[in-house]
C-alpha cells in the first residue's frame, strides 16, 4: 500500500469531506480529509490505482489538487 498526502483547495464543510471521500473509495482506495490543514491523506494500492487517477477524482469533484 502506498500512502500520500495532497493538498487540495476549496473544502470547506462535511459534503465536501463526503464528497472527496466518496470519489476515492470508488476507485479502491481510502482518503481522510483534514478540513482545517486542507489536506487529503490517501492509501492506495499502485498496481490497481494510479496517484493521478486519485488527484483526477478528487479534481472532477470541483476541488483543485495541488
Amino acid at each position: 500500500m502506498e500512502k500520500q498526502t495532497l493538498k487540495v483547495e476549496g473544502m470547506s464543510c462535511g459534503h465536501c469531506v463526503a464528497s472527496v471521500e466518496g470519489a476515492v473509495k470508488k476507485l479502491g482506495a481510502s482518503a481522510k480529509v483534514d478540513l482545517a490543514g486542507k489536506q487529503v491523506a490517501v492509501d492506495y494500492d499502485s498496481s490497481k490505482v494510479s496517484l493521478d487517477a486519485i488527484k483526477e477524482a478528487i479534481e472532477d469533484q470541483g476541488y483543485s489538487v495541488k
